[in-house]
């Protein structure tokens, strides 16, 4: 059984991939996905996923660039922020910001395990539809972290 105290901290992501129901297996941000997810001892966590090698928009900035690349910015990134209760195997995310609008004021259910200082995050998407499928996270510890608390004074 996983603990609270065996998820404290920031992880990086290491591998993200989506199995489905009908034998398909796609990489949502290809395979050198990068990403970090955060855990605090205060029940915050956060999580952030890219795709590597983002271009840079260059029709203008965050602002003034085209719609064309803004669109493309937000299917290479997700983001959220929120609270976390976990429960046996079971971590949920209780999401409050997201870059997803309808994430908002949800809560994510995920299956962890922890082997060999290894962090397992799966979950089932989209059930009972014909684009059900699993998802695998595997993410493992920050080494420059020390800190677990949440505490950033």
């Amino acid at each position: 059984m996983i603990m609270k105290q065996h998820l404290l901290g920031l992880w990086n992501l290491m591998s993200m991939e989506q199995r489905y129901d009908d034998g398909r297996v796609v990489y949502p941000f290809g395979e050198d996905v990068q990403g970090k997810i955060f855990y605090g001892a205060d029940g915050a966590m956060y999580c952030a996923i890219q795709k590597a090698g983002r271009p840079p928009f260059s029709t203008g900035k965050q602002w003034t660039a085209s719609d064309e690349e803004k669109a493309r910015a937000y299917d290479q990134y997700l983001t959220y922020f929120g609270r976390y209760t976990l429960s046996n195997d079971q971590v949920t995310h209780h999401i409050e910001i997201s870059l997803f609008p309808d994430w908002i004021d949800n809560n994510q259910h995920r299956t962890v395990k922890l082997e060999a200082g290894v962090l397992y995050i799966t979950a089932r998407i989209e059930e009972g539809t014909p684009e059900a499928r699993t998802s695998y996270l595997i993410w493992e510890k920050d080494s420059g972290t020390t800190q677990t608390s949440g505490d950033v004074s």
